[in-house]
């Protein structure tokens, strides 16, 4: 040993050159002389490493062979560092990186060999550029390529990076590269380093050391993902660690004995789990910066499980000591976690896995914690809190110990988890979190656990209230009870959220509400059910998808169920004309999957079998009570046969069904492909008509089906076949003991058998002779009974009407048979004038009523059928239509009867199809039926304009649109909703301008206002105008409705240019005198002042709704910052712009009607203030400004504005006297606050500014002035939600400080309210705009919530 040593270090004496080094503490050297060459490089220090190896455990002192070789300890560690120090290039060669890693393993043996610290062989600096060494040497193109698996830090930070700028220098060093070998001889330096400080530290404490020991931490920490690891790690203290061969084994046994006392006290605890929170979150942390997120890899999930593992570990080995700094670890993961699906769902299973170590008292103490921190005003953080909830329902149930406080019983069961943590976020104030609440509630349902199922099930009880798990507070008026939250009104809420404003919400809410049907959680009603498939027609892509696919897995569950079977056809088969062709494609993935692809041979079928079950039982459906699906299942097929997915053996499998016990589903399907199969078993098709011709007992749908076949193959048939089917179906018709539907049927197979005739002449022919035959016959059959005396005593109602559909329908086709004694008839039956009516009688006077010139004899049923065989008549016939449309037009007038008037409807507008011009007067008429009487009538009208409106065969003129938009305060709601879908996602997006280019009209006519020179001056009848008109302050609500309705739907320009227009078109004109301020004009002008008092007429950049729009992001904090930033500024550059058009448009106009309005003494004062007032809330400083042409008129604003205020105050306090506060407990104990102790409460409040509400608690039932605190008021903004600003939690510790415990950062109360911001709050409440307050004070009791109801 001695020989090596003289051998390497004696022979250097350069004593000048090592005080130099030691001068500089290591941080450079000069090179060494020539002497000093290592010829063989690493094999000369392997060879002292293993010689100096055993002094670690022997006796015999190293020291003093080297004192007695002259070897000096302080040459010794200069020369080692200059080899250390060699490998800290990055253009350092192989040689020279494994030789730093030897020379720093050889170092790190001699601290570790006893007598070192006597020697002063310790140096901090050099230990840590030893440490360091693993980082220098390991080729950095790995990392670099490593780092490929990374998020960006631009993407996390949601900036865009900037172009990295490289040097010359750094693209000499990426051309450096290193062979597999060299990688593997690397390897061999970084474990013999790593083995060298494990061994150090079981015997070399760094407790006086906390610079040093972080750095170990460090290091430890970067090593765990070094490479991977086969299997699974086992962590242990007595473990060997030469056996060791994986770098994460090595760094975790290195973590662990960092976490001893040798090493620190409590502080080496903390500082490992603050390392390993990283690897958890999967971090990857440097020396400084922000952390950068990995992108989950296997790689990276496995060193997670790992460190997660690892974790459990120490805290099973040191149990109670660990406890502490296990919560804070916990917290921290909350903290920091990343709003990123996968990343919240892996963190949430990491906080479940560790929590499972904590026992049961320590587990409900980070329960409530976790439960305050679930109302944190960060999204990210509330998101969080329901993973980790939903993580932990994963989890058994744990049973409480005896030893566990009552108060925090009960966070140990999955009830609270599940009521409070997933259920209590349903109405959050963020859509994305309310959105993931009801995912997870979905989810609920699915775990294993029956403790999570039963706890949903108790939040959709039968009879029982929920009322038990809150508190309410409420305000209400004497005579009203206190607010129950029963199972009704919790679904309720879910049906409300189905129909959210947001997108995702709309989306988890169905798939919430599809769980809860799956699992009989709430019962299969049609009511239930219609809220999924009315959902297929949402106007978002994304829902009609997820609704479609809720239909799927609805009808998995409940494949028996027809309820379930109906409502699945009613949303999936008319998604097949969808828009969206994605939408198309999954109906019709649907429909393959669920009808077309099950129908298998007659032979094969059983009925055990599920599917095929379900399909003929959907088919059944089609043929019964959804018939009205059927021109949407014909498109299917239309589609499916442009795909050719009618194969023979189909086919084939369909007609043997049609002889079975499943033929009318059968027949059904063969009606839809025939047409695309020209190869059929054509005699079983005429067998089957064969048995419908000879039966009276097929159906009438079946009929119907059969007829459709024999139409579709008749070009296939031979003349003789073909001439005996006519001759069946004119004999069938003749006899005219058909259902109207057969009858239908019947002549358009008729006519499609003509038509398969090869000339045009002979179709002609064929149609005339047959078709002629049968209006003949009508025609016959209709005189003797008008024109016979006796003909109407003994009437039969259902043959006549069958005579009238059939001469419907056959005039169709063959309209030169038809005659003017036809006509004749079929008026004669809506007329039965006074004097009998012959051939040669004079034309119907126009402007009369087919119901005037007698009270028609006839039944209401034959009248209505006579309408529609009329109206077909016309369409064949331009004079007849021009003849006739005025009768029409009057009887909808005039007709009492429901069913005549539906039919004139239909009539006039297919005639509007037909002849546009010509009906085009007589729009009004038809647009007044939608202020008819009956809700059938005003819907009807209302979807047969829509679709005119659409196809532009109407146009908005006149009174049309007022009449149209008047429809949305109807008193039958799903008529008023039905307008509102028809306005927004039907009109607007064709004219998306509509809703400005009427709003000022819309003022003067739903006011009945005449007098102005443009607006509201189009011809109506008396009636018209009653029917239509909304005046009167009875009816300001429902106007009010109206313009609300189109402001919120009006873009910001719209906004802006159409208060510019009120103030010329309506202010400028009572101004310039234009329009009289008599009672009339008072009413326009206050109703005006009205209008631009809402807050929908206020720019969304100017209120912040322009951030609200959409779906709201998961965006981090630098994102979020930005965004706020940039609104910030646009506001202010709307602001000024909106600023100078008020000073130069409307206050000459405001200061001028003011000065007259005080002058006429009117009423509409009030109103001009109440605008004033909340106009120069925005810019009260500003006054004098605004109204410098007259400072004396500024100085009595300015007090009548005060004073204005001061008599809203008195109002309100007057108003006071009539409310009580109540407190419902869930013992349905209540207690009233009189009106005297209320106004010691605002007499308490007023003085020093501070709100206080007070909190109940269950074991308080009387108030005590203890348990008031202060609480988050949230202020009354109209549907929105806005809480004031409050202190944002503390962040958990940084890098740079130690992790604290974060039990008490969960939030803290807002410490002070002015007084005028709860004035505002009760004037909102007693203008009935009063909203929900909830306590999200973690202070408060947790079974506590405040809310507030008018």
């Amino acid at each position: 040993f001695s020989i090596k040593v003289s051998l390497l270090f004696l022979k250097y004496d350069n004593l000048g050159w090592v005080d130099a080094v030691w001068d500089f503490e290591f941080t450079e050297t000069e090179p060494l002389d020539a002497a000093i060459v290592i010829k063989n490089g690493s094999k000369e220090f392997k060879t002292l490493y293993s010689l100096l190896l055993p002094y670690m455990t022997d006796t015999e002192s190293v020291w003093t062979v080297f004192g007695d070789n002259g070897v000096s300890v302080k040459s010794l560690v200069a020369v080692l560092s200059y080899f250390i120090l060699g490998g800290k290039s990055k253009t350092a060669s192989v040689q020279q990186r494994i030789s730093a890693l030897q020379a720093s393993s050889l170092y790190l043996l001699l601290l570790g060999i006893p007598g070192s610290v006597v020697n002063k062989m310790f140096h901090q600096i050099l230990f840590d550029t030893c440490l360091n060494t693993v980082s220098n040497c390991w080729p950095q193109s790995l990392v670099k390529k490593r780092k490929k698996d990374t998020l960006k830090s631009s993407q996390a930070d949601g900036k865009r990076s900037k172009p990295h700028r490289k040097d010359n220098d750094e693209e000499q060093e990426e051309e450096v590269h290193l062979s597999p070998q060299d990688l593997l001889k690397i390897r061999e330096g970084v474990v013999l380093l790593v083995k060298s400080l494990l061994r150090l530290l079981l015997k070399f404490p760094l407790k006086d050391e906390p610079q040093s020991a972080d750095n170990c931490v460090q290091m430890f920490a970067k090593l765990t993902n070094f490479e991977p690891v086969i299997g699974e790690l086992t962590f242990g203290a007595g473990q060997d660690i030469d056996d060791m061969r994986t770098m994460p084994e090595l760094a975790y046994y290195g973590l662990w004995l960092l976490c001893s006392s040798n090493h620190g006290d409590e502080k080496s605890l903390r500082r490992v789990f603050h390392r390993v929170l990283y690897v958890i979150l999967m971090m990857s942390k440097g020396e400084s910066g922000k952390p950068s997120l990995m992108m989950a890899t296997q790689a990276v999930l496995a060193a997670r499980d790992q460190a997660i593992g690892f974790v459990s570990h120490v805290v099973d080995e040191l149990k109670e000591p660990a406890l502490p700094f296990l919560r804070i670890l916990l917290q921290h993961i909350s903290f920091r976690m990343v709003d990123k699906t996968d990343y919240r769902t892996h963190g949430a299973q990491a906080v479940a896995k560790l929590l499972a170590k904590m026992p049961c008292g320590d587990y409900a103490s980070f329960i409530k914690w976790l439960f305050d921190y679930s109302r944190q005003a960060k999204v990210a953080y509330r998101m969080f809190a329901l993973d980790v909830s939903m993580a932990l329902l994963e989890q058994p149930e744990r049973e409480a110990n005896e030893n566990l406080d009552a108060e925090l019983v009960s966070f140990l069961s999955h009830r609270f988890l599940v009521h409070n943590m997933v259920f209590g976020r349903r109405s959050d104030a963020s859509p994305t979190v309310r959105g993931h609440a009801l995912t997870c509630l979905a989810q609920c349902l699915d775990l294993p656990s029956m403790n999570a199922t039963r706890s949903i099930k108790e939040l959709f009880p039968t009879s029982e209230s929920l009322s038990h798990t809150y508190i309410y507070i409420c305000m209400y008026v004497h005579m009203h009870k206190a607010p129950n939250t029963s199972s009704k009104d919790t679904m309720a809420l879910l049906k409300h959220r189905v129909s959210d404003p947001k997108t995702n919400v709309r989306k988890c809410a169905l798939q919430a509400m599809m769980g809860l049907l799956k699992h009989n959680v709430i019962m299969l009603s049609e009511e239930n059910l219609a809220v999924l498939s009315e959902r297929t027609r949402d106007p978002a892509l994304s829902v009609k998808k997820k609704a479609l696919q809720c239909l799927m897995d609805l009808l998995a569950a409940h494949p028996e169920n027809s309820l379930v079977q109906k409502a699945w056809l009613r949303g999936v088969v008319p998604a097949v004309v969808d828009a969206e062709s994605s939408v198309q494609e999954k109906a019709l993935e649907c429909l393959e999957q669920t009808i077309l692809s099950q129908v298998k041979s007659h032979g094969s079928y059983s009925y055990r079998d599920a599917q095929q079950t379900l399909t003929w039982d959907l088919l059944g459906l089609l043929c019964d009570n959804c018939q009205d699906l059927g021109r949407y299942f014909s498109r299917a097929f239309t589609v499916w046969s442009k795909q050719n997915k009618f194969t023979a053996a189909f086919i084939n499998n369909l007609i043997s069904h049609t002889e079975a016990e499943h033929a009318t589903g059968a027949w059904l399907l063969l009606s839809k492909v025939a047409s695309s199969c020209p190869r059929l078993d054509y005699g079983k098709i005429l067998d089957a008509w064969d048995d419908l011709v000879r039966s009276k007992n097929v159906t009438v749908t079946t009929s119907c089906h059969i007829l459709c076949v024999i139409g579709d193959i008749g070009e296939h048939l031979n003349e003789d076949t073909k001439s005996r089917i006519v001759e069946d179906i004119i004999t069938w018709l003749k006899s005219f003991d058909m259902p109207l539907e057969v009858i239908s049927a019947s002549v358009e197979t008729l006519c499609r058998l003509g038509k398969a005739e090869a000339v045009s002449d002979t179709q002609v022919t064929f149609l005339n002779q047959h078709c002629g035959e049968l209006v003949s016959l009508c025609e016959a059959y209709l005189s003797s009974v008008i024109l016979n005396e006796n003909g109407a005593q003994n009437l039969n109602e259902d043959l006549v009407v069958k005579h009238l559909y059939t001469l419907g329908v056959a005039s169709l086709h063959c309209p030169s048979k038809v005659g003017k004694r036809i006509v004749l008839l079929v008026q004669s039956v809506l007329t039965s004038s006074v004097e009998q009516q012959s051939e040669g009688s004079e034309e119907l006077a126009g402007s009369q009523p087919l119901s005037q010139f007698k009270a028609s004899s006839m039944p209401s049923s034959v009248r209505a059928h006579a309408v529609i065989t009329l109206g077909k008549l016309c369409l064949q016939h331009e004079e007849l239509t021009r003849k006739y449309l005025p009768a029409f037009a009057r009887e909808l007038e005039l007709c009492s009867e429901l069913a005549v008037r539906s039919n004139v409807v239909v009539v006039m507008c297919d005639l509007c199809v037909r002849y546009t011009n010509m009906v085009d007067r007589y729009v009004p008429n038809v647009s007044a039926c939608l202020r008819d009487k009956e809700p059938l009538i005003r819907k009807q009208t209302l979807t047969m304009l829509t679709n005119l409106l659409q196809e532009e065969y109407v146009k908005w003129k006149g009174s049309l649109f007022f009449r149209f938009i008047a429809v949305l305060v109807d008193s039958d709601p799903t008529i008023a909703s039905l307008c509102e879908y028809c306005l927004v996602h039907l009109l607007l997006k064709k004219n998306p301008v509509m809703f400005s280019q009427h709003f000022i009209e819309c003022i003067f006519h739903f006011n009945s206002y005449e007098k102005h020179k443009t607006y509201n001056n189009f011809p109506q009848t008396a009636s018209e105008k009653a029917k239509f008109s909304l005046k009167g302050a009875q009816n300001k609500e429902r106007r009010f409705t109206i313009y609300r309705f189109l402001l919120v739907h009006f873009t910001d320009a719209q906004r802006f240019n159409i208060t510019i227009k009120i103030s010329q078109n309506i202010l400028a004109c009572f101004v310039d005198g234009e329009l009289p301020l008599d009672g009339d004009g008072a009413a326009v002008l206050a109703e005006t002042f009205g209008i631009l008092s809402l807050k929908e007429i206020k720019l969304s950049a100017l209120s912040g709704a322009a951030g609200a729009g959409g779906d709201e992001p998961q965006e981090d904090e630098q994102m979020a910052m930005a965004k706020a930033v940039m609104q910030v500024a646009q506001k202010k550059v709307v602001s000024q712009v909106q600023k100078k058009v008020f000073i130069e448009s409307m206050i000459p106009i405001i200061i001028n009607l003011k000065s007259m309005l005080e002058q006429k003494r009117s009423p509409v004062l009030k109103d001009l203030m109440g605008y004033l007032q909340l106009t120069m809330q925005d810019y009260r400083s500003e006054v004098k400004e605004f109204f410098a042409a007259d400072e004396q008129l500024a100085v009595e604003l300015e007090y009548n504005l005060k004073m204005y205020e001061k008599e809203k105050e008195q109002e309100m306090e007057a108003q006071m006297a009539h409310f009580t506060v109540s407190v419902c407990k869930r013992e349905n104990m209540k207690k009233c606050l009189t009106q005297c102790q209320l106004s010691k409460f605002l007499q308490a409040t007023y003085p020093i500014h501070n709100l206080i509400i007070v909190p109940l608690h269950h074991t308080s039932p009387s108030l005590s002035l203890r348990s008031w605190a202060p609480l988050p008021l949230l202020l009354p903004t109209g549907s929105s939600k806005r809480a004031l600003p409050r202190p944002s939690p503390s962040p958990p510790a940084t890098e740079a400080s130690s992790p604290k415990d974060l039990s008490s950062q969960t939030g803290t109360a807002l410490s002070c309210i002015q007084a005028q911001c709860f004035r505002t709050y009760l004037l909102g409440f007693l203008l009935g705009k009063c909203v929900f307050i909830e306590d999200r004070t973690p202070g408060c009791s947790d079974d506590a919530t405040l809310r507030c109801s008018a």
